[in-house]
């Protein structure tokens, strides 16, 4: 990369917290955040928001009259919105972009207007401004008062580090000096869930820990959903407040045999991965954060792509999957989040049911795999910025 960007503040909100604090005390534990919910007449995993967390989102949709009718992706991302440009002490004087992208949007409120319309016909006013996909990033602007570009996208579970890229590459033009970028999603709904179980890769785990991501030799699939955003404050130049440097973005997209899968060792993560190294010998790597959702194809051809990029230096190998559920668009800013507070806090985060292998004694260099339906691979390098 020519130019030194850096990540200058972080703000997530899921089962894990709504703060990095909360965030890292929550990893400090072997304790999944999964919950058992009934849906669709069946009890199935879940990682939702903390009652404190909802209690936060409840106040802030009844802070504002415009807000009472937004979906929770829309909420979810204010309120990560707010944290991260204050962190950053970004004001509304800066010219800063924004986006914040979404795998399913306002899936919940999809699916009321949907009802709506089966059962009278007819839909209120505001189904179709409150469910567009455009709707997230502009309601940031308009909270945050931002002048700069707003958008919205879906690249399925790439999404937030497709944003990643996007706000990179708009800060490399130089038509913006600022970039706010992540994702948000609120997938605990009858129909998502439903979905997933269709595909037959929904988590019908019965022991402590219902999914199984990072796990080779599992016999089944045990995704499980959760909810939440995260956001990232990105700035050209070192700055006296940055959290991690971009040392390498990396992207691919494969030609599919199938709908939802990735070829067996997983050629557009061998493409990425190798982008996003660059010219930095991939020895220097120690610790990827790998993408994972927990199904058995999934997760192995991942890695089969790291043991193809890395040969015989695997770096430590971590996910938060097991713990905090797979929110789809948001997954890969959450994981860029535990890659964040692994180099602050100079310790890797294990997953319990799986051999510690590799262990950093000192954690430089992190990399952050994400893919989703499409095969469309992201692969970003952080590092310990140089002030």
């Amino acid at each position: 990369m020519n130019e030194s960007i850096y990540i200058t503040a972080l703000a997530g909100l899921s089962a894990l917290g709504n703060s990095s604090e909360e965030s890292w005390s929550s990893y400090q534990t072997n304790e999944h955040c999964l919950k058992q919910r009934e849906i669709n007449g069946f009890f199935e995993w879940m990682a939702p928001l903390s009652e404190k967390s909802k209690q936060e989102i409840e106040l802030l949709r009844n802070s504002d009259l415009k807000y009472r009718n937004l979906d929770d992706t829309v909420l979810f991302s204010i309120f990560t919105a707010r944290n991260a440009v204050a962190q950053a002490g970004w004001t509304k004087e800066d010219n800063f972009g924004i986006n914040i992208g979404s795998s399913r949007g306002a899936t919940a409120l999809f699916e009321k207007f949907h009802q709506e319309f089966l059962d009278k016909n007819s839909t209120s006013t505001l189904s179709s401004p409150t469910t567009t996909l455009g709707n997230i990033s502009s309601w940031v602007a308009h909270d945050l008062h931002s002048k700069g570009p707003e958008i919205s996208h879906s690249i399925t579970c790439s999404t937030a580090l497709h944003s990643l890229l996007n706000g990179v590459a708009w800060l490399r033009s130089e038509m913006a000096n600022k970039f706010l970028v992540g994702g948000s999603e609120a997938p605990l709904t009858p129909f998502t869930i439903a979905q997933m179980k269709a595909l037959k890769i929904y988590s019908r785990e019965t022991d402590s820990i219902p999914c199984k991501a990072l796990d080779f030799g599992k016999k089944f699939n045990s995704m499980v959903l959760g909810e939440g955003a995260a956001v990232v404050c990105l700035e050209k130049g070192a700055t006296g407040n940055a959290l991690a440097k971009i040392d390498g973005i990396g992207y691919a997209t494969e030609i599919l045999e199938h709908n939802i899968s990735i070829s067996s060792d997983a050629k557009c993560f061998q493409s990425s991965m190798q982008m996003a190294l660059g010219e930095i010998s991939a020895e220097e790597i120690d610790v990827i954060v790998t993408h994972t959702p927990g199904t058995v194809k999934g997760d192995l051809a991942e890695y089969r792509a790291i043991e193809k990029v890395f040969c015989n230096k695997i770096p430590f190998l971590t996910t938060n999957k097991w713990k905090v559920g797979h929110t789809f668009g948001t997954s890969g800013m959450l994981s860029v989040e535990l890659a964040i507070l692994m180099l602050k806090h100079q310790e890797v985060i294990k997953v319990p049911y799986i051999p510690v292998v590799n262990s950093p004694s000192k954690i430089k260099k992190v990399m952050v795999n994400a893919v989703g339906f499409g095969g469309n691979a992201v692969s970003v390098l952080l590092s310990i910025p140089k002030l």
